[in-house]
């Protein structure tokens, strides 16, 4: 057994700091570990979500060592053994105790997306292929670390503005099931934002369960809407044949 440090920030809204606390380490230890450590021995009254400790529940998203991580995923032995570990609240949410932010604006976001809407006489029959394309997507535990590190988010504060990585995913889930027939384009060029992603990826970095968010959600969703909205040629074409420009493109 040895001994590492533990740089934890401590506060509310109003401010706070960093407050070191020493930790037996044993082997396998993750970093939720630690934290269970230092409320049972030194503060019992440190504020943190976790509930499943598997990995699957999203609950235990913070920084660790200044990268939005889950706790009960991240690997002492994973991380620099001659360094202290810094274990902060996520960033982009308001704090409202030492680890534990406000994320109920990925709730409100949530909401505006209109859900699956199949055709009434839909007989829900469907290729392979097309389930294994959105079933990538139903992976998601909404830790929301991919929001987290979201530079537009995190960076810019464009919360009015974007939906951020996870609810462009959940609109993919949509917009590429087969058998739903909502149009949610307009949706995703004026309220998401979804023009104001540069594909730096890095919401693909953190995510736990390796969804490919930009690669498999977001850049499809972006060539959707420059297909239906800047595609000079659609354009005129939708003019001169009168259609209404739901396209879907499954």
């Amino acid at each position: 057994m040895s001994q590492r440090t533990f740089k934890v920030w401590r506060g509310d809204a109003n401010g706070g700091a960093f407050v070191d606390y020493q930790v037996d380490v044993q082997e396998g230890m993750v970093v939720l570990d630690a934290i269970h450590q230092i409320q049972r021995q030194h503060a019992p009254d440190l504020a943190c979500r976790w509930n499943c400790k598997a990995a699957k529940c999203g609950s235990c998203s913070a920084e660790v060592n200044g990268k939005p991580r889950l706790m009960c995923k991240t690997r002492l032995d994973a991380l620099p053994a001659s360094e202290a570990i810094s274990v902060s609240p996520m960033k982009t949410f308001p704090i409202i105790r030492d680890l534990v932010t406000d994320v109920s604006w990925n709730y409100t976001v949530n909401k505006q997306i209109p859900p699956f809407t199949p055709a009434p006489d839909a007989t829900f029959l469907m290729q392979q292929c097309d389930v294994d394309r959105v079933q990538e997507f139903r992976k998601c535990i909404e830790c929301f670390l991919c929001q987290d590190v979201c530079h537009v988010l995190r960076e810019h504060n464009l919360q009015s503005q974007f939906f951020g990585p996870r609810f462009l995913v959940r609109a993919a889930s949509l917009e590429m099931h087969p058998l739903d027939t909502l149009d949610r384009l307009k949706l995703l060029k004026d309220q998401g934002g979804v023009g104001l992603c540069n594909i730096t990826k890095c919401c693909t970095e953190v995510c736990p369960e390796e969804i490919h968010i930009t690669d498999n959600a977001i850049i499809p969703l972006k060539e959707r809407v420059v297909d239906k909205y800047y595609d000079p040629l659609r354009i005129v074409l939708r003019v001169l044949t009168g259609a209404g420009g739901n396209s879907k493109g499954k």
